[in-house]
C-alpha cells in the first residue's frame, strides 16, 4: 500500500500557503508543522501585515504548533517551509527541538546554512522538495517588486 502522506505532499500544500502570501504581498514563504501524517498548522511570511520583522512562516507555525500540542518541544512534529529557513528560524527551530525539517529552496544569501545557523543535532533536514516551484515563487515576486 503506497503511503500518499510524502515530503512532496506536505510541500504542495506549504507551497499553497506561499501563494496566499504571494498575493497578500508578502514575501511568500509558507510553512506548516505535521504530526502523525496530520497537518496541526499552516501559515505564511505576516511581516508586512504584523509589521514585524520576526513574523516568519517559520516562527509562526512553531508559536501555533507550540498551543496546539501544549507544550514548547516539537520533537515529534515535522516543519514544511517553502524557503529554507534564516539564521533567526533555526534558532528557534533549535530551541524548539523540531524533530525534522523540510525546506524546498535554498536561501543562497540569508539561508541558516550560509549565516552559520545551526538546528538541533537531532533534528533531521530535507532540503530541495519542490525547490524550483518554491524558489521561482519567490524570484518571481521580487521581480514584480522591482518593475
Amino acid at each position: 500500500m503506497e503511503n500518499i502522506f510524502s515530503d512532496e505532499y506536505f510541500m504542495k500544500k506549504a507551497y499553497q500557503e506561499a501563494q496566499i502570501a504571494f498575493e497578500k504581498g508578502e514575501v511568500p514563504v509558507g510553512a506548516l508543522v505535521v504530526v502523525d501524517n496530520k497537518i496541526i498548522t499552516r501559515t505564511h511570511n505576516l511581516t508586512e501585515l504584523l509589521t514585524d520583522v520576526t513574523a516568519h512562516a517559520e516562527m509562526q507555525a512553531i508559536t501555533s504548533a507550540a498551543n496546539f500540542i501544549g507544550g514548547k518541544y516539537l520533537t515529534g512534529c515535522t516543519l514544511y517551509v517553502t524557503l529554507e529557513p534564516c539564521q533567526m528560524c533555526a534558532g528557534a527551530l533549535y530551541w524548539s527541538q523540531v524533530g525534522k525539517v523540510v525546506y524546498g529552496a535554498a536561501d543562497e544569501h540569508r539561508g541558516y546554512r550560509v549565516m552559520g545557523g545551526k538546528l538541533h543535532p537531532k533534528t533531521i533536514v530535507v532540503g530541495g522538495v519542490m525547490g524550483q516551484e518554491c524558489g521561482d515563487l519567490v524570484k518571481e515576486f521580487f521581480r514584480q517588486r522591482r518593475k
